[in-house]
């Protein structure tokens, strides 16, 4: 951690370094929840801004977004350090609303997100979680980081050559100082040391101010001028439901990151509501919506090593105090560092260990392939959810196909009362990957008058199943033998008497 000494972190658990009142007590742990908080709401600023020109609305919309946000999931939010502010991936949701009905019409739409996600948070969505493997949230982070460092290449073109080495320098101090010391977050030494050496050295580089403009009023209750009307609804619904989703997706996911991270657990349930009691304050007071930030997270998380949920209010408070109250000054701010700090984060979120050779080589070739598929439709289509929603069908595809080689069926003749018998001992899970093969597994034409098959080893999991097995009993009896199926269990036997020649003939 980067401001806990030896001492505090063998005498804290990971769950007491969470703790606000423990936080409190100790000012070299208050210290770094500060910083932290500081360094994030430096580098949101320009974030938000540019992701209130994806969304096509007024930088300000951005900006209170971000301050809203953060301080609201700081009180509601299951996950204490992580942040929550507007993102890209709701930008690139709500982008064609705003240019086809406006920004009226945005902020019916987040405040209708923002119902969506209570609703989905008390019905348990989070629960949902739990079916994303580890291969698609590797992926995840490694797309997410992958992105993070694209986000800051067209910030390095078209620059003035004095760009690169402030950005070396910057670099230089982001990767080089935390093996000196953690007293004080090294992003946040490269943001000041660089605007002092461009301020005195009247160095001409791109700053936060060419950005935007930066707003010189609190924000303040906000309701959309839009009729109350079914046509309103129609219009904001399908665009409310899919910013709901996204933003539950990117937050829960970044969530689990942050619990893998510093060993704890956080209350995924009320991390999703707490979004969208965050979404309807964002709402009400005129911004744009959002969800957690990887990028920021990482670096309260990573870069500061902040634990608590004051790291994340002091981020958005402090966001306020410095775009109201100090916006000159924070206009003077190099581009530079701040690329400098997220390309750091881009490199501490890697999961470098996923692409080392030992590991490739290691690594069931089918776990690899679903990370990859995770990376490249995130990245190609720069959506988490569609990332993710890849991801998990590839995963479920190749289960269901390597599940499927599982079941082996073994013949062997016998004589039982002078009668020749042929028994089948079906082992292995039957669904409708591996019962299609069933059916071609069985002698209808070599075997003798009697058949039986064995099912004590199997279970029925699907009407496919149930299904396959009506057609082959048919098959048997068009060749005028007779077939029992023995040895199911009580779920498979009472799924095959409510199905059983009901679900019309042939395979």
């Amino acid at each position: 951690m980067a401001a806990t000494t030896a001492g505090e972190t063998r005498a804290c658990t990971p769950e007491q370094l969470q703790s606000v009142r423990e936080a409190l007590k100790s000012p070299r742990r208050l210290k770094t929840e500060v910083l932290g908080g500081l360094v994030v709401a430096l580098a949101l600023i320009p974030e938000a801004i540019a992701f209130s020109i994806i969304a096509g609305v007024d930088p300000r919309l951005g900006l209170f977004a971000s301050f809203t946000m953060a301080v609201t999931i700081a009180f509601v939010g299951g996950r204490p350090a992580m942040i929550s502010a507007a993102t890209g991936a709701v930008a690139l949701v709500i982008a064609p609303l705003v240019k086809s009905h406006g920004a009226d019409y945005l902020i019916a739409t987040v405040i209708l997100a923002g119902i969506f996600q209570i609703i989905l948070g008390l019905s348990g969505v989070a629960r949902l979680l739990r079916f994303i493997p580890r291969s698609v949230m590797v992926g995840f982070v490694n797309a997410l980081a992958i992105l993070v460092f694209m986000a800051q290449v067209p910030e390095l073109l078209n620059v003035p050559w004095l760009v690169y080495p402030l950005l070396a320098l910057a670099l230089l101090i982001v990767f080089g100082l935390p093996r000196l010391t953690s007293a004080v977050p090294a992003p946040l030494v490269a943001i000041v040391v660089l605007t002092l050496v461009t301020v005195f050295a009247s160095i001409a580089v791109p700053t936060v101010g060419d950005k935007g403009e930066l707003p010189d009023s609190l924000p303040s209750l906000f309701l959309p001028n839009v009729p109350f009307s079914l046509e309103t609804l129609q219009v904001t619904f399908p665009f409310a439901l899919a910013m709901a989703f996204v933003g539950l997706l990117e937050s829960l996911m970044t969530a689990k990151l942050v619990d893998d991270i510093t060993d704890t657990r956080s209350d995924k349930t009320r991390e999703a509501w707490g979004q969208g009691v965050a979404n309807l304050v964002t709402g009400f007071t005129g911004g744009m919506g959002g969800c957690a930030m990887i990028g920021q997270t990482m670096i309260n998380v990573k870069a500061s090593g902040a634990r608590t949920r004051i790291s994340t209010f002091l981020a958005g408070a402090f966001l306020l105090v410095l775009v109201v109250v100090l916006g000159g000054v924070v206009s003077l701010i190099p581009m530079a560092a701040l690329v400098a700090v997220m390309i750091f984060v881009s490199w501490a979120t890697f999961d470098w260990h996923s692409i080392h050779p030992r590991t490739l080589k290691m690594m069931p070739k089918s776990e690899t392939l679903v990370m990859l598929a995770t990376v490249i439709a995130t990245v190609g289509t720069h959506n988490l959810a569609i990332g993710v929603g890849v991801g998990v069908l590839v995963a479920m595809v190749l289960f269901a196909r390597r599940v499927a080689h599982f079941v082996t069926v073994e013949r062997t003749l016998s004589t039982v009362n002078r009668h020749q018998t042929a028994t089948y001992v079906v082992d292995g899970e039957l669904f409708f990957a591996s019962s299609n093969d069933l059916y071609t597994q069985f002698e209808y034409a070599l075997d003798p008058a009697h058949v039986v098959i064995d099912m004590h080893a199997s279970h029925l999991w699907d009407a496919s199943t149930i299904a396959t097995l009506d057609a082959i009993t048919e098959k048997y009896r068009a060749h005028g033998k007779d077939v029992k199926i023995i040895g199911l269990n009580d779920a498979s036997t009472t799924m095959r008497e409510r199905l059983g020649g009901k679900l019309g003939a042939g395979n």
